[in-house]
């Protein structure tokens, strides 16, 4: 009897064109079956990891930090890359040097870490969804904001400009791609059947490649923007080939990330082994 599984992931593209074969029957998955599927906000997904609410979930590479006791990284299903960090922006033609509030989309995403990194004078954190900062930036309810997923596409048309790439930055200081986000499956699950989902990421990423009209109707029930040439950039940008495999260059960046994390407190101990042998 295969052990059935809850499996959590956000709304985004990137995440629906890599799940779609898999949840929705395209491709088998090897060695269990799902029981549950659910779509949240990457910071939501985040405080579930805390507590280790399901069995396969995204998550971002800052809560990574905090679970690794409880959770192995996949290294299929990840999202790095060069070019699609997170922005910090505000106001078009505002002056901005130290704001009193800038939004942040969860304290445990990677963009918050990135920014405490960039700028770790900037204390006055609000946190909100991804989708409510650029409107609370125009609203004037905060002066600055942290925007990722589909808003790097769509900010100027919101009256907004950019501050900072933090992408940008840390491929600059670090000289490695961003590590965004990662697939991670509960530990208690075993060697042999974390490989096994691993593969079935894999061979459903594959399927969506080889297939990406087949995925857009599922995507676009989804996603925040509905235009289709935001989300196929979206998907460009995010899905590549660190998604189908971490290797080298993307495991050496997740270590970085979380070495650097743990070097201005944001993490109780240094990254370890943090996944499989990609």
């Amino acid at each position: 009897m295969y052990p059935s599984l809850s499996l959590a992931f956000s709304p985004c593209p990137n995440d629906t064109f890599i799940f779609n074969a898999l949840v929705n029957g395209m491709t088998r998955p090897d060695g269990f079956s799902l029981s549950e599927v659910h779509y949240e906000d990457v910071e939501t997904l985040n405080l579930w990891a805390m507590s280790a609410e399901m069995d396969i979930t995204k998550l971002s590479f800052h809560a990574l930090g905090h679970v690794l006791d409880s959770y192995e990284l996949l290294c299929s299903g990840s999202a790095l890359g060069r070019g699609c960090g997170p922005l910090l922006v505000c106001k078009k033609g505002a002056r901005f040097s130290s704001p009193k509030a800038v939004a942040i989309p969860g304290r445990f995403t990677t963009a918050s870490l990135l920014l405490k990194m960039c700028f770790p004078e900037f204390t006055q954190l609000k946190e909100m969804r991804f989708d409510q900062i650029m409107p609370a930036i125009v609203s004037g309810s905060v002066e600055a904001g942290v925007i990722i997923h589909e808003s790097r596409f769509t900010y100027r048309q919101h009256g907004l400009e950019l501050v900072q790439d933090l992408g940008l930055w840390w491929e600059e200081t670090t000289g490695f791609p961003i590590p965004l986000g990662g697939i991670a499956v509960r530990k208690d699950l075993g060697p042999e059947l974390i490989a096994k989902i691993d593969g079935s990421v894999r061979q459903s990423l594959q399927w969506a490649r080889q297939n990406p009209e087949k995925c857009h109707d599922y995507i676009k029930r989804y996603a925040q923007e509905l235009d289709d040439t935001v989300i196929a950039n979206h998907i460009n940008l995010y899905v590549n080939d660190f998604s189908v495999n971490l290797g080298h260059e993307g495991l050496a960046a997740i270590h970085e990330f979380l070495d650097r994390g743990y070097g201005c407190g944001a993490f109780p101990g240094r990254a370890s082994q943090v996944c499989l042998k990609c």
